[in-house]
């Protein structure tokens, strides 16, 4: 949490804003599976798969643009995606679980 200072109309206002990433939007669900997580912190270009879809291993998952550059981020197993927790247009941060392969 943070405290600021906030003048409006020439009055004072003393306020506490509350920080909340990416992740608040699209909370990981609690699935047990191999989690894909962001490698660096970027924005969601695109989903490439849906929940229920089966993927290969090394399969492009989720595009993320980071530094003006594309990035595919793949599958670390083979399996079904069990969860997506991202959603195209948003911020992550690095380690946010982006989907869940189970």
């Amino acid at each position: 949490m943070k405290r600021y200072n906030i003048t409006v109309n020439g009055k004072a206002y003393d306020v506490a804003v509350e920080e909340v990433g990416a992740d608040a939007a699209a909370p990981a669900a609690n699935v047990e599976g191999t989690k894909v997580t962001a490698p660096m912190p970027g924005n969601v270009l695109d989903i490439k798969v849906a929940v229920g879809d089966t993927v290969t291993a090394g399969q492009a998952i989720v595009v993320l643009e980071a530094m003006k550059m594309e990035n595919d981020i793949n599958a670390p197993v083979a399996g079904k995606v069990l969860s997506i927790n991202a959603t195209k247009g948003s911020q992550v941060d690095t380690g946010a679980v982006l989907a869940v392969i189970g």
